[in-house]
């Protein structure tokens, strides 16, 4: 589950879940594609939070191994 809270092991082009703002209470989260990492620290305890090529933006809950 912590994979998604270092900055290492994300990087444009890998498949992820992501948790929007609007989505924290819901726990709901969105498939997709990293377009870009929006964090600049090396980890963070809530995930590294990242824009999609669909153009969402959360962070990171976990990523997928295809």
């Amino acid at each position: 589950m912590g994979e998604g809270k270092q900055r290492s092991n994300i990087k444009p082009g890998l498949c992820v879940d992501i948790i929007q703002k609007q989505d924290q209470r819901s726990g709901k989260t969105t498939r997709g594609e990293v377009r870009e990492i929006l964090t600049n620290s090396s980890m963070h305890p809530h995930g590294i939070k990242v824009r999609l090529v669909s153009g969402q933006v959360g962070r990171v809950c976990s990523i997928i191994k295809e």
